[in-house]
């Protein structure tokens, strides 16, 4: 599926990349005992690493939160998602597990400190553009609310956004009937490309590992 970004973005942040896979003929189910293993004691770990620690000074997360006030959006007001999965942990609200592709993206993110988004391929319609959402644009999340997505980075297909590092849209998530999947990395623009390449392939390969099917990977935008 083609995925191109806009030129706005670039103009502003000429290093912003994304990590791109798509995945065929998955299948997505109760996660693995090793997975629900680990992405509770990866939780644990993390909590007594912030005890002496802001939580905003993390890497991942600052970066973030300057590329929401780069196109004017308040980073205390509306979070980066990687965001929203740290305060939970800080406040021993551990993520528990819901199926194996929201849980494998859950423990990426938490891991790499970056948003990671997963939709349902079958319900997306081609090319697909990251963007700026300019004023008016909306859609009904996954948190249950109607998102206002003016000034937030957006995925958009044909029909319109459908993903944000912010919060995703409820139109194409992925469920145990999903065999299409992409996923989207919303790597930190200071990544360098062969790093990016590395993290995108090794989330990759463990998707693959525990969902089966056929993958491909590839980065969009550079240095």
């Amino acid at each position: 599926m083609e995925i191109q970004l806009s030129s706005e973005i670039i103009s502003q942040i000429p290093k912003f990349k994304l990590g791109v896979i798509e995945y065929k003929d998955i299948t997505v189910g109760d996660s693995p005992q090793m997975v629900k293993g680990r992405l509770q004691l990866f939780q644990e770990s993390i909590y007594f690493d912030l005890e002496n620690k802001n939580l905003t000074e993390l890497p991942g997360i600052q970066e973030w939160r300057s590329i929401f006030k780069t196109f004017g959006k308040d980073p205390n007001r509306y979070r980066p998602s990687v965001e929203a999965l740290y305060r939970k942990v800080e406040k021993q609200n551990y993520l528990t597990t819901v199926q194996s592709a929201i849980d494998i993206n859950n423990f990426f993110s938490l891991q790499y400190q970056v948003p990671i988004g997963i939709y349902d391929s079958n319900q997306l319609e081609g090319p697909i553009t990251i963007k700026v959402a300019e004023a008016g644009e909306e859609y009904l999340g996954l948190n249950r609310r109607m998102n206002s997505l003016e000034n937030l980075i957006v995925s958009a297909d044909k029909l319109g956004p459908f993903g944000s590092p912010f919060v995703d849209s409820n139109r194409a998530p992925v469920t145990e009937a999903t065999k299409n999947a992409l996923q989207i990395i919303y790597l930190k623009p200071s990544t360098a490309v062969k790093n990016a390449e590395r993290l995108t392939e090794s989330l990759m390969k463990m998707f693959t590992q525990i969902h089966g099917g056929d993958a491909s990977y590839y980065i969009v935008g550079g240095d």
